[in-house]
């Protein structure tokens, strides 16, 4: 979705509700180090790379592999920003526990491509940190306008994330089975995730917004294939 760190608590409606304000601010603390430290985050399932060894490379396709997955892992990195935003404003409790267990259905990803990163003698992006402050921010705020307003912006969120997995499973060299297997995983969560916002009540955004939000990825995408 690395170092041993103890995988993040279970939560639900009724422990959410008795957190004091210094224990919710300790959690969020908590999943922020998570998110942004290398190798921090721990899949709670497996791999879906497993049985799939690791094929030869040029120096140039495995550059361009490593530069797809960094980009998918800073997605995933959005993703817990944007997740935990929402959480933090979600009105609905029965909202907030979604929020929260798509955030932790998000750290498998996360823990995916970190690995697949350092399997490809590679990093993951600087750019991260901030990043992850834009989204966290931008899903504060759609969760403040209301629940169908939040669970859409999950919804359209999602429904890009899985163009771009599209496009990246085509793009990777052909003899990279590891990370591609990775990718068909997280394309399958993303895409439930999306109608499960659907589902909810969450509305269908407008075109405009939508390429708001196209735009927004393209810079995301082109700063950090490298960096």
């Amino acid at each position: 979705m690395p170092s041993q760190v103890p995988a993040l608590p279970q939560t639900s409606a009724k422990p959410h509700r008795n957190l004091s304000r210094v224990d919710f601010l300790l959690t969020q603390a908590d999943t922020i180090l998570r998110t942004l430290v290398p190798h921090a985050a721990q899949p709670y399932r497996p791999n879906p790379a497993r049985g799939h060894e690791e094929t030869e490379m040029s120096d140039t396709e495995r550059r361009h592999a490593a530069g797809l997955m960094r980009i998918n892992h800073t997605g995933e990195v959005c993703a817990q920003g944007l997740y935990q935003g929402q959480a933090a404003t979600a009105k609905l409790p029965n909202v907030r526990e979604q929020m929260e267990q798509a955030a932790r259905e998000e750290i498998d990803h996360l823990a995916w491509c970190d690995l697949r990163l350092q399997e490809l003698d590679s990093h993951t992006s600087i750019l991260n940190p901030i990043f992850y402050g834009l989204s966290f921010g931008i899903g504060a705020t759609a969760g403040a306008l209301g629940d169908k307003y939040s669970l859409g912006f999950v919804a359209a969120t999602e429904q890009q994330v899985c163009k771009h997995l599209d496009e990246h499973m085509l793009g990777l060299p052909q003899q990279d089975r590891r990370s591609r297997a990775i990718l068909r995983q997280m394309h399958e969560d993303e895409a439930h995730h999306a109608q499960t916002a659907l589902n909810a009540g969450g509305v269908k955004f407008p075109a405009p917004v939508k390429g708001l939000m196209t735009l927004m990825s393209k810079v995301m995408t082109k700063s950090v294939y490298k960096l």
